[in-house]
């Protein structure tokens, strides 16, 4: 599990690199960033999720 979270994390940055390098106007730069950066923290988020689904905080 592990290393598909790291190859999305590096993927993200790899297009969050490609961007920074073609884009030139800074708002579209500055959105395409921010929702690199949404994306990465969805995948962040949810593997926490993946990995401790116990832990969801509803009791049942």
């Amino acid at each position: 599990m592990t290393k598909r979270l790291l190859f999305a994390l590096l993927a993200y940055a790899a297009i969050a690199v490609l961007a920074l390098k073609t884009l030139d106007d800074p708002r579209v730069r500055g959105v395409t960033l921010a929702i690199l950066a949404m994306f990465a923290v969805k995948t962040w988020v949810r593997r926490k999720d993946v990995m401790h689904p116990d832990e969801s905080g509803s009791e049942q």
